[in-house]
């Protein structure tokens, strides 16, 4: 085989030097995400780094959620990263989503199952795929409002979870319609309860409001 025309020697080869700060990054957090295709999540991560857009890392590392019977993929975390890339488009395309999903190596079948539920075509209202994330999660309507509320507040973690109560109706009021046996008159009436509450927290509802832990 012959030689190549040019030799180079460790001191010709040029570093740069934010590499190795992005690479200790990276090892962090994948650590943190724990993803089920490394390859898979690592061109995710790189390509969000690359455009500067949000990338597709956990705040902490976690466990799957207590109602998961079979690891479903999906967690809490997973859908925080999903919300905090997606959230601001509040209408993404389907490929959009996909691609972000896809990214995050949950599983497909999944993905099409929450289309198939919400009714979703080529555009994807995001807070209604959210909402049913948070169902996929939860199991029961008030759990998944608890899961939508321990991920969309701005409290620190073990806090009152606290979220506008007008994001809280919208959740609420999307799911409970889309489970077809609940009267308007009940979800009205649930509402109407936390009013007073919601009242004397400037607007914001916490999960002590309407959930009650079983412990």
């Amino acid at each position: 085989m012959p030689l190549p025309d040019r030799m180079y020697c460790a001191q010709q080869i040029n570093i740069p030097p934010q590499l190795p700060d992005i690479l200790k990054n990276f090892t962090k957090a994948a650590i943190r995400t724990q993803p089920k295709d490394l390859l898979l999540w690592s061109a995710a991560y790189f390509r969000a780094l690359s455009e500067g857009e949000c990338l597709p890392v956990k705040d902490r590392l976690e466990m799957n959620v207590a109602t998961q019977k079979t690891d479903t993929g999906l967690t809490p975390g997973l859908l925080k990263i999903l919300n905090k890339q997606l959230s601001p488009m509040q209408t993404c395309r389907k490929e959009e989503v996909e691609k972000k999903w896809r990214g995050l190596c949950l599983p497909m079948d999944q993905f099409e199952a929450l289309l198939s539920l919400g009714g979703f075509s080529s555009d994807i209202d995001w807070m209604g795929f959210f909402a049913l994330g948070c169902s996929a999660l939860g199991g029961t309507l008030l759990s998944s409002l608890k899961f939508a509320c321990e991920i969309l507040t701005e409290d620190e973690e073990g806090g009152p979870a606290r979220i506008p109560f007008n994001t809280f109706v919208k959740l609420y009021t999307y799911l409970a319609q889309l489970d077809g046996d609940m009267p308007q008159d009940h979800i009205d009436n649930f509402l109407n309860s936390l009013q007073a509450q919601v009242n004397k927290q400037n607007g914001m509802i916490q999960v002590s409001n309407f959930y009650i832990s079983r412990k």
